[in-house]
């Protein structure tokens, strides 16, 4: 009884330091539909009620050409990283104070890490490598 007990252990102290699951691009694409009213990626990506979000990880807020963003957006200094989207996405009017984005956020860390694998995707041209 000792013995299973112990592998039980073992086995959940092994299961809890394993690495996170991949990260799933499909199940990103399907959270896109909840910015897709007010953001497009892709080659054939405009500016809408959002800027297109081509290229987002490393590129400066505020700087998509032809897009007209809050002062806020632009004074923020913020360059998107995982982790500032990941801050962001959760509750962008708290990250960003007077941006006109209104979205109430996603809170699920699963759900924000398949959507940025899906925006990932997308260079500054919105081509997929």
């Amino acid at each position: 009884m000792m013995k299973k007990i112990a592998a039980a252990v073992a086995l959940a102290v092994i299961a809890a330091s394993a690495p996170a699951a991949a990260q799933d691009i499909a199940a990103g694409e399907k959270s896109f539909a909840k910015c897709r009213a007010c953001h497009q990626v892709g080659e054939t990506a405009k500016n809408v009620v959002g800027p297109k979000l081509n290229g987002l990880f490393g590129r400066t807020a505020g700087t998509v050409e032809g897009y007209n963003y809050s002062a806020a957006n632009k004074a923020s200094g913020i360059v998107w990283s995982e982790e500032v989207f990941k801050e962001y996405i959760r509750k962008p009017a708290a990250k960003m104070p007077g941006t006109k984005m209104a979205f109430a956020g996603i809170n699920n860390d699963a759900e924000i890490d398949n959507l940025t694998a899906y925006l990932k995707q997308f260079d500054a041209e919105g081509k997929k490598p």
